[in-house]
């Protein structure tokens, strides 16, 4: 596993700014120029250089992720600073200003897309094991019921954890968790069944649902 960069944990000491709601075609771009000097003492793993560049970029990214998002705010946020740890750890040195920025694009993209393939994943276990509600029960905030899918996944054991992301979260199937087991597919298909009525009640009583 590679080490994290230095600057990834300096990054998220700075203090945080306001989140702009400038358009991104006006704010302030940096000169050609500087931006050789400036990746470099990036790629160095300079702090002034990083503040610098937080100065510069953050604003920028924020409004290209929104964007992306499709104006999630709060996804916007959690991607941006995913960006900027990947910026960090991935530092290296550009010539031009465009290139610079397209590289940003395509890293704060692909922050933004992983951290929505695991919200999916998320939301997938809530319908699986908290919506199996009565129909006319009004239906908790999303939050919530986040809340109380986490808490009653931690109270299960690595192994039962484990074996429901394996099915629901990865997508394997019976066959292959059966394999990996070394038990019968009924037998999987039984502790599975057991392990989402134990989650389902433990997120209904989380709730405080009868």
């Amino acid at each position: 596993m590679t080490a994290p960069h230095p600057a990834a944990g300096f990054l998220l000491t700075l203090k945080p700014r306001e989140f702009s709601t400038v358009p991104e075609t006006c704010l302030n771009r940096p000169a050609a120029a500087s931006i050789q000097l400036l990746t470099r003492q990036m790629a160095l793993g300079g702090e002034e250089a990083f503040r610098e560049f937080h100065n510069l970029y953050f604003d920028r990214l924020y409004q290209f992720l929104l964007a992306v998002t499709r104006g999630q705010e709060q996804e916007a946020r959690d991607a941006l600073q995913e960006t900027l740890l990947r910026v960090a750890r991935s530092a290296r040195v550009f010539d031009s200003e465009e290139v610079f920025w397209c590289w940003l694009k395509a890293v704060a993209r692909n922050a933004a897309r992983d951290r929505g393939r695991s919200h999916r994943r998320h939301i997938e276990l809530l319908r699986r094991f908290a919506l199996e509600r009565r129909a006319e029960a009004p239906e908790p905030a999303e939050d919530a019921l986040g809340a109380a899918l986490d808490e009653s996944l931690e109270e299960l054991s690595d192994d039962e954890r484990g074996l429901i992301e394996a099915k629901y979260v990865n997508g394997q199937t019976i066959r292959e968790l059966s394999a990996i087991a070394g038990a019968t597919e009924k037998a999987v298909e039984s502790r599975l069944l057991r392990l989402r009525r134990r989650l389902r009640e433990s997120i209904l009583r989380k709730l405080g649902e009868p």
